[in-house]
């Protein structure tokens, strides 16, 4: 199976797991001791279905920072319209870039969204003149350049 259609797969995911996976939401370094205490099973059951779940890809456990506030000073979403065919070839050199963190193709007014960080405006300007628009099917590109981060959530799906 290819790795799109098996991000697309569905997986059943029971009532613990999703209370496992609201736990670590909440606090991505909470033992398992812990959450195995607070749900009421054994912390083999907790450690074995996180293992599943995140061998599945359904979790992921990460420490998230704000860039800007970790010395980083532009942080930007821009939207890319390609030429006709080259969609995914695209998308897939603008996810290549070690500056982008989050690169999704869209319908609507762009074909691609690609979210970039930059250590300056000067670094930002290089990305996108040598690298982002010099990608092969690169049409045009508009440029949002984050102010002030008012949300950023990982806790979808559970509640």
């Amino acid at each position: 199976m290819n790795e799109a259609r098996d991000r697309r797969k569905t997986y059943e995911v029971s009532e613990l797991d999703k209370r496992i996976i609201e736990q670590l939401q909440e606090d991505g370094r909470r033992p398992y001791t812990q959450i195995a205490a607070d749900l009421g099973v054994s912390e083999a059951a907790i450690r074995a279905r996180t293992s599943r779940l995140m061998d599945k890809g359904i979790l992921q456990v990460v420490g998230v920072t704000d860039p800007l506030k970790i010395g980083f000073q532009q942080w930007a979403m821009i939207g890319i319209r390609c030429e006709a065919g080259r969609l995914i070839e695209v998308a897939e050199a603008a996810a290549a870039f070690p500056e982008t963190d989050y690169v999704v193709v869209t319908a609507g007014s762009y074909d691609v969204l690609v979210e970039a960080v930059a250590e300056d405006n000067e670094a930002l300007l290089r990305f996108l003149s040598e690298k982002l628009r010099k990608i092969p099917g690169v049409r045009e590109t508009e440029t949002f350049v984050y102010l002030r981060l008012m949300k950023q959530s990982y806790q979808w799906g559970t509640r």
